[in-house]
């Protein structure tokens, strides 16, 4: 098997048509979301990888 690691960035608050727009699009399987939270001012999520199994 063959992955694919996609980074999307987003604003958690703004972009979830953009991530689910982006998602239905794939080819492959989501195999995971990995969010990137940053701690400092605040915790929020600046950025997602998405893992795809390609076939």
């Amino acid at each position: 098997m063959k992955y694919r690691a996609h980074k999307f960035k987003l604003r958690m608050t703004e972009d979830q048509d953009k991530l689910e727009l982006f998602l239905n699009s794939l080819d492959g399987e989501v195999v995971a979301v990995i969010p990137n939270v940053t701690p400092f001012p605040a915790n929020y999520v600046d950025f997602v990888l998405v893992v795809e199994k390609v076939g």
